[in-house]
């Protein structure tokens, strides 16, 4: 039974977290320390116990590397005990990030399978999209994400005539799009070519239509390989959500979250930030995982 459990994931996981939260605790003292001993200097304390020099290392109001339990304990001040419509919630900020992701990825997503059909059956598409679709990750989002954050903007409340917040909201979601339809269009244009050729032979022999052979041979393969590209991509949606609110001088989203703890160096409430996106992220993912598993089951898709 000892070996089992040494075996075990949960347990392999919670070993490594243990690793983890011990390094960080470690880390902490080195990374804390001048300032402490700034502190110290300052009050004339001398001869400082190393127990109390090291409690009061983790726990500084603006240190360096905040520790696990001040990062938890901030956490749970800005999620349990404010309320959720309130600005100072950080479930208020994940909501306003999550929309924008979730209208990205959608976006992104269906621009992806849209790109990848027409490239495995159109020839001069693959030839002259693909390359276009690879080139456009080239480009550093962090210099791209002004210029869309801006263009859109401006196209959105000029030439649409959108308020303000729908038009910032539209602008990160094409942020978010634009990072989550690559994974998608190259692993759907994988899966739709994943049938052998004896396979669309076969096919061809009962005289399938090209309709038939994509709803009924071609899907199918390409399922495991979309969900596959859809875990990256709603994964890289959440980025470029929360990179789309760093250019707009945003007040609200975990991107502002973060630019305004860097402004006033609250590092405890970028690490808070980061954490609940990280949370977010893992939500999303599961979510693919969970609908991953129940359209294999209802379609019979064979497992990646």
């Amino acid at each position: 039974m000892g070996q089992a459990l040494t075996r075990s994931t949960p347990f392999a996981i919670g070993v490594v977290l243990a690793v983890l939260v011990l390094v960080w605790y470690a880390a902490a003292i080195p990374m804390n320390a001048p300032w402490q001993q700034g502190v110290y200097g300052r009050a004339g304390a001398v001869d400082v116990p190393f127990t109390q020099f090291v409690g009061d290392v983790w726990n500084q109001d603006k240190p360096i590397l905040p520790t696990p339990h001040q990062v938890v304990r901030e956490i749970w001040n800005t999620t349990a005990l404010v309320p959720p419509h309130m600005p100072r919630s950080l479930l208020f900020h994940a909501w306003i990030t999550l929309s924008a992701t979730l209208a990205g990825f959608g976006i992104g997503t269906v621009l992806g399978i849209g790109l990848a059909v027409l490239i495995v059956h159109n020839r001069a598409t693959n030839r002259s999209l693909m390359p276009w679709i690879i080139a456009s990750q080239t480009i550093p989002i962090l210099a791209l994400a002004p210029l869309i954050v801006v263009i859109g903007f401006n196209i959105f409340t000029g030439q649409l005539g959108l308020p303000p917040d729908p038009a910032r909201f539209l602008s990160k979601a094409i942020i978010s799009a634009y990072l989550s339809f690559f994974p998608v269009a190259v692993g759907m244009v994988k899966g739709l070519r994943a049938p052998e050729q004896i396979q669309l032979d076969l096919l061809a022999t009962y005289s399938a239509s090209p309709a038939q052979t994509f709803w009924r041979l071609r899907w199918p393969s390409a399922l495991p390989y979309l969900f596959a590209s859809m875990k990256v991509g709603v994964a890289a949606s959440l980025v470029g959500a929360v990179v789309g609110e760093l250019p707009t001088g945003a007040v609200a989203g975990l991107g502002a979250r973060l630019l305004a703890g860097s402004y006033y160096g609250q590092t405890i409430q970028i690490w808070s930030a980061l954490f609940v996106a990280s949370i977010l992220a893992a939500l999303l993912v599961l979510a693919v995982t969970l609908t991953e598993r129940l359209v294999n089951r209802r379609l019979g898709a064979r497992p990646a």
